[in-house]
């Protein structure tokens, strides 16, 4: 309701100059009503009229152009030119003078026709231009008043903003007025809940100071009751710890024939391990030599089936990889490490191949047995030699 009354009253005033389009146009018509009449009506001739006695009595009004007429003449004297060749035809009378004039008329006619005509087309375009300017006058007036439109629009507008502007800051100073007026209640009652939440306090306080009294009377009957019962259970602990230290002396002379048995026991356990040591580092020693005594048979059965080649140098070496059957014979052999020479590696195995089976293997034990069926030979002539 607000922005409808603003608009109302802020309505623009109508320029004086904007006269619009009605103007304008009535004259533009009525120009060209005069136009059309001056065309229609023949200009009165300023020649004499001929006398009752020519030959040729008449008024003439012709359509044709003043053009027309000068090219009807200078057909004519074409003509009569042509006819007062003594060689061609014979002389041509002379015009009368009735029809002289009346040429003469009919050209004075067509002048005044096409000069009306001149001024005619003339008045057109002065029209023509009298209605452009008039339309463009009106185009500036038209643009003119909707730039003032627009300008009061925006000044409209700008002073309903600013008119919102003034009833926002007036709701904004009612509320920040109510504002302080709730802020003011609250801390009243803020004040007035301090005050009995302090009186409360108070309140509890006492009550508070009245139990701890009651609490301290209850404390100093239970800590009276307390000491009496405390003195009855240290009495009752000493006697009990007379019990408990009579128990653990009895206990520690068990516990220590006990260890003194467990110690008996310790070292003849102790001997008894150590004379198995002793026998199983006899064994271990015994079967080591059995198994270096197993390799040495090896190793002298392979040398002397061992066909050195004859191009084998002292530098040469190969380590054949050899494994075993149960019985000694041999079940694989292969080269761990080349020589180099195909030839060479090839006698080494062949060796060993030759010398199988080993039967010394099953005179031995058979953990001994499981560990010497797989071993290395390592073949360099430079040994054998």
């Amino acid at each position: 309701m607000v922005k409808r009354s603003a608009q109302m009253a802020i309505k623009p005033p109508r320029d004086p100059q904007d006269v619009g389009y009605t103007w304008p146009t009535v004259l533009a018509v009525t120009v060209h009503l005069l136009v059309v009449l001056f065309s229609l009506v023949s200009l009165p001739s300023s020649t004499a009229e001929p006398d009752s006695s020519s030959i040729v009595q008449a008024t003439f009004v012709s359509t044709e152009t003043f053009t027309d007429q000068a090219q009807q003449t200078t057909d004519q004297q074409a003509a009569l030119n042509s006819s007062t060749d003594p060689d061609e035809a014979e002389p041509a009378p002379e015009p009368d003078a009735s029809e002289q004039e009346a040429l003469q008329q009919q050209a004075d006619e067509a002048a005044a026709r096409e000069e009306a005509q001149a001024r005619a087309e003339e008045q057109a375009r002065e029209l023509q231009e009298a209605r452009a300017q008039a339309e463009a006058e009106a185009q500036r007036r038209e643009e003119e008043a909707q730039r003032l439109a627009e300008q009061q629009e925006v000044e409209a507008q700008a002073r309903e903003e600013a008119q919102r502007e003034a009833e926002a800051e007036a709701q904004r100073q009612r509320e920040a007025e109510a504002e302080a007026q709730r802020q003011r209640e609250a801390e009243a009652e803020a004040q007035r809940q301090r005050e009995a939440e302090a009186e409360a306090q108070r309140q509890r306080e006492a009550e508070a100071e009245a139990q701890r009294q009651r609490e301290a009377e209850a404390e100093a009957q239970r800590q009276r009751e307390a000491e009496a019962e405390a003195q009855r259970q240290r009495e009752a602990e000493a006697e009990a710890q007379r019990q408990r230290e009579a128990e653990a002396e009895s206990q520690r002379q068990r516990e220590a024939e006990a260890e003194a048995q467990r110690q008996r026991e310790a070292e003849a356990a102790m001997q008894r391990q150590l004379e198995g040591e002793a026998q199983a580092a006899a064994n271990a020693q015994q079967a080591q030599q059995a198994a270096n005594g197993f390799i040495n048979i090896v190793r002298r059965a392979v040398e002397q089936a061992w066909l050195i080649p004859a191009g084998a140098s002292d530098a040469m070496s190969a380590t054949i990889q050899v494994r075993l059957g149960p019985s000694g014979e041999v079940l694989l052999t292969t080269i761990a490490s080349s020589s180099g020479d195909s030839a060479f590696d090839r006698s080494a195995m062949q060796a060993v191949e030759h010398a199988a089976p080993f039967s010394e293997l099953r005179d031995l034990p058979a953990e001994q047995q499981r560990n010497l069926r797989q071993f290395n030979l390592r073949f360099t002539p430079g040994d054998v030699r």
